[in-house]
């Protein structure tokens, strides 16, 4: 044995490494809702500690921990807290970052079932239960990759693969050159990770064919051109900016009757559709033919957790197939056909823990209650002079602007100088807005009014100078 090797079994087998990395870990979640939401100047200048060569020697994983710790943990941005309500993403269900923490001891890669059986087991079970959450077609096929970028991927590659083999046309052997035409139809607001996803498959973002939408975002339904079997629908649960749900129960019987594929970008909105009071949002989603969706946003798993779901499992076995001489497959699942990776790690595990935590009245209540945050922030901003709101708020997002694009810009920076909570800017019908993402299960009302303080301080700030 080498002495490297006689080290890192030391480090193993002492427990000194875990117990200071599990010690800085309490540390850090006893301060995570109280302090600034964004890094200090201080804290960011810091990070050029890590500015140093690769040492040529080993270091001691304890002072490996400690530096991380000292400089690293002021240097995060604290969205595991209750005010942080920028890009949106949620905090973090305690049994979760538990169940994550046993899983990366486990550090489990759930591609085969002869890998981990245990990965296997849970992405059988979690797939089951997100079918009766979203009521969607029991034949329903699952993968757990990590975002909803890679699951309208694996979504729109499934719908491809389909369109085509209708065609008679088999994708994965001849490839897009001289391939029968795939139309492309979505909104006009659609996520820039929808046209990723299209650029990738080639299937061509100036192939897309436009619909207008409403001044919430929504696809017009009277502007949707005449379908056909060759069309993929993109249609959206939560417009990034809005929170605006398109009429699923609509389109989707309009695009079922020529055999169109819809599929439904619901990064952060289609859990709507597990909450009895806002599953109306959602009516007629289960019509879809693919879906994609976070579970680190709205049910706050840690990072990275996204679902694919898809009513065509062949489609999405056949878009995202691998082989080898050296695989070995089950008669229980082997995630890597329902994913793009062969190597991932098992977030099923955290994903699992928080659902079987939760259950269906524990994932209804913590996501209505983020609803409720979001209708009292625009109540409270709504009399203050100076800021409106430019949407309805019917689920999470709230949409604010000041008199003036140069107003509402330097009150924005203001804001996020103060630091009591943290958003970002979006562009909204041609002018500038502050974009209000509530999806914590940390977010109390007491949040929302030092938040709402926090903008009118800044609104003051701004006119005095």
């Amino acid at each position: 044995m080498s002495k490297l090797q006689d080290k890192m079994f030391l480090d193993l087998r002492n427990k000194n490494i875990f117990n200071q990395a599990q010690q800085y870990s309490y540390e850090y979640l006893k301060s995570i809702f109280d302090r600034e939401v964004y890094p200090t100047e201080a804290a960011l200048k810091n990070l050029s500690a890590f500015d140093e060569e690769l040492p040529e020697n080993p270091t001691e994983a304890s002072s490996v921990i400690e530096q991380l710790n000292t400089y690293g943990s002021p240097a995060t941005t604290a969205t595991l807290g209750g005010r942080y309500f920028g890009f949106v993403c949620g905090s973090v269900v305690p049994v979760g970052l538990a169940a994550k923490n046993l899983g990366t001891y486990w550090d489990q890669a759930p591609a085969m079932n002869v890998l981990s059986p245990i990965g296997s087991k849970l992405e059988s079970v979690v797939e089951k239960w997100l079918i009766n959450l979203f009521n969607l077609p029991q034949h329903t096929s699952a993968g757990f990759v990590s975002g909803t970028s890679s699951a309208n991927l694996c979504g729109l590659a499934a719908a491809r693969y389909r369109i085509l083999e209708r065609n008679q046309w088999d994708i994965n052997k001849k490839g897009l050159r001289n391939a029968p035409e795939i139309r492309i139809v979505t909104g006009k607001q659609a996520h820039s990770t929808v046209l990723k996803a299209i650029g990738i498959l080639g299937l061509g973002t100036e192939n897309i064919e436009w619909v207008d939408v409403d001044d919430q975002g929504r696809i017009l339904y009277e502007s949707i051109p005449k379908l056909d079997a060759n069309t993929i629908l993109i249609l959206q649960a939560g417009n990034v900016n809005s929170g605006a749900f398109d009429d699923f129960d609509r389109i989707c019987k309009k695009a079922n009757k020529v055999g169109a594929w819809v599929h439904i970008d619901g990064a952060f909105g289609l859990w709507a559709g597990a909450v009895n009071e806002l599953k109306y949002l959602t009516k007629g989603m289960e019509h879809a033919s693919s879906w994609a969706v976070d579970g680190h946003k709205t049910l706050n798993t840690p990072y990275d957790c996204g679902i694919v779901l898809c009513s065509d499992p062949e489609a999405m076995t056949s878009a995202l197939h691998m082989s080898g001489s050296y695989i070995i497959e089950s008669s229980e699942r082997d995630g890597m056909f329902f994913t793009p990776e062969m190597s991932r790690r098992a977030r099923i595990i955290e994903l699992w823990a928080i659902l079987r935590h939760l259950g269906k009245q524990g994932v209804d209540e913590m996501i209505l209650t983020m609803h409720h945050r979001a209708k009292q922030f625009a109540n409270e901003i709504t009399p203050i002079k100076g800021f409106y709101v430019e949407n309805d708020v019917v689920f999470n997002q709230i949409i604010v602007r000041c008199d003036t694009d140069e107003l509402t810009e330097r009150v924005l920076g203001t804001i996020q100088k103060l630091r009591t909570c943290w958003l970002g800017g979006s562009l909204w019908s041609g002018k500038r807005v502050i974009r209000v993402s509530i999806c914590s299960w940390a977010t109390t009302e007491y949040d929302i009014t030092t938040s709402v303080k926090s903008f009118k301080k800044a609104l003051e700030i701004v006119r005095i100078k």
